[in-house]
Parts: C-alpha cells; sequence; structure tokens
C-alpha cells in the first residue's frame, strides 16, 4: 500500500467520522426542538384552562409533565422528553465549544453555554420526575426560596435585582428579535412552500412575543422582590401567567399569552423540522 492511497483512506476515514458527528448532533437537534415543542403546548393549554376559569393545575413545566404522566404510556413519554431535552443541551454544548466559522463569536458562544446548562437541568428535573420522583415544591415556591436565599448573601439585593433586570431584557430582546422576524434567518425557508412560510412566520412572531412577555414579567417580579426585599413577590411562571388576570385587561391578557406559548410550542416542531442545524 502506497503513502498515498494509506493518507486518502485516513482522509476518508476523517470525512466520513466528520458526516457521522454532524448527522448525530442535527438528530439530537431536532429532538431537542420537538420536546421543547411539547412542554410549551402544553404549558399554553394549561394557562388557556385558567383564563377560561376552568383549569386548577400548575400551569408551568411541572404541571406539563404532570399533564403528559397522566397520559397512556405517560412513562414512556416523560423518557422521551428526557432524552429530547438531553439532546438539546447536548446540541447546544457542541455549538458552544466546537462550531467554527466567523460568526460564532464569544457572545454567541456563551448564549449557546448557557442554553447547554439550562437544558441540562431541564433534563436532570424531568428524569427525577419520570422516575417518580414525584413533582416536589412548586415552581413558585422554588422561585421565591431561591430568591430567599440569594437576599441572604452579601450584596443579595443587588444580585437579585441584576438577576431580575437582566430576566427582563432576555425577555425584551425574544419579544424584540421575534417582531423582527430574526428567526428567518436560522430557518431553510427555500424549501417552504410561500404558504408554509407565510404560516410558520407568524408562528414565529406571536409565540416569540409572547414567550418574551413571560419572561420579562417574571423578571419585573424578580426586581420588585429585590426593591421591597421580600423574597414573596418573586413568582414562578405559574403565578406569573396567573398575574396577567389581575390587570386592566383580566383573563384576557391570559387567554392572549395562552394562545401565543402554544403557538411557540407549534413553532419549535416547524424549527424541528426546517431550522439550519
Amino acid at each position: 500500500m502506497t503513502p498515498s492511497s494509506t493518507q486518502g483512506r485516513g482522509q476518508a476515514v476523517k470525512s466520513a467520522a466528520r458526516s457521522a458527528q454532524k448527522e448525530t448532533l442535527t438528530a439530537a437537534g431536532r429532538a431537542g426542538f420537538v420536546a421543547r415543542g411539547v412542554v410549551y403546548v402544553l404549558i399554553g393549554a394549561l394557562a388557556l384552562r385558567v383564563a377560561l376559569g376552568s383549569g386548577g393545575e400548575s400551569a408551568d413545566r411541572q404541571g406539563a409533565l404532570a399533564q403528559v404522566a397522566e397520559q397512556p404510556f405517560g412513562r414512556v413519554m416523560l423518557w422521551a422528553l428526557v432524552v429530547g431535552f438531553a439532546s438539546m443541551a447536548l446540541w447546544r454544548g457542541t455549538r458552544a465549544v466546537l462550531t467554527r466559522g466567523p460568526r460564532r463569536k464569544a457572545g454567541s458562544r456563551l448564549l449557546d453555554g448557557g442554553r447547554a446548562v439550562f437544558y441540562a437541568f431541564v433534563c436532570w428535573t424531568t428524569a427525577v420526575y419520570a422516575a417518580g420522583g414525584g413533582q416536589g415544591s412548586s415552581g413558585n415556591e422554588q422561585s421565591q426560596d431561591g430568591t430567599a436565599s440569594a437576599l441572604k448573601l452579601s450584596y443579595g439585593q443587588v444580585l437579585v435585582g441584576a438577576a431580575g433586570c437582566l430576566l427582563i431584557g432576555i425577555g425584551g430582546v425574544l419579544a424584540v428579535r421575534a417582531a423582527l422576524r430574526r428567526f428567518l434567518k436560522q430557518l431553510d425557508t427555500a424549501t417552504m412552500s410561500r404558504r408554509t412560510k407565510q404560516v410558520v412566520t407568524a408562528l414565529g412572531v406571536a409565540g416569540g412575543v409572547a414567550r418574551g412577555v413571560v419572561f420579562a414579567a417574571a423578571g419585573i417580579f424578580i426586581l420588585v422582590a429585590a426593591v421591597r426585599f421580600d423574597p414573596a413577590e418573586a413568582k414562578g411562571v405559574d403565578a406569573t401567567l396567573r398575574s396577567f388576570t389581575q390587570t386592566p385587561a383580566g383573563p384576557w391578557l391570559l387567554f392572549a399569552v395562552a394562545i401565543g406559548l402554544i403557538l411557540f410550542g407549534v413553532f419549535s416542531f416547524a424549527s424541528a423540522r426546517w431550522r439550519r442545524l
């Protein structure tokens, strides 16, 4: 065997390995978007029931998992979500560490890294629930307990206030980016029909704005908790959604946000199909 043939075979093996890695990560990303879509659709549906006055379940991720568990083969579905969230964490983490290119700046890598950590946490809590660990404390109680612990630290009030401002900023960015249709740059719109692109765009705009509103509202409550030095002011997703019914718009605002969250879930399914990964 000549050196040139050996080198050629080595390059072929490396190329095949890179191709397999890319396919694996692409599949992981798509599974992650499907899992995200399921949770957002269920949270939106639970919030919709609250808006209509017929929902007693917690309108957050824990409530969504409880809904899944009640279905036929619910335990299997829960473990499927665990795999999906683990896949999303893997995909985000790989983008943060390995992906190269002129557009992969430090900020983008940091954002992907933060998302990887978040989805790893979601994966873990979902796995605990699927294994029979139960719901434990509610999202609202977890938010208040975490805020109380943070306020006890040196400069805790400043840290909690900064966290609230950060969450408000994230919510604002999410809403603005959705309104400006920035998400279209991440989708393979060339393979969509004109009608499909219009529908996906509408899903992304409405869903992204609603998602941003929820993030910003949760951040406002955390900021208020810091200003008043009262952890009871902090709210989880469920309490944040229910607070919309106390606005002048009443349950109609929650109704609109709930529909938006459902649409964002459907948009996540569309992302699983058309996102460039």
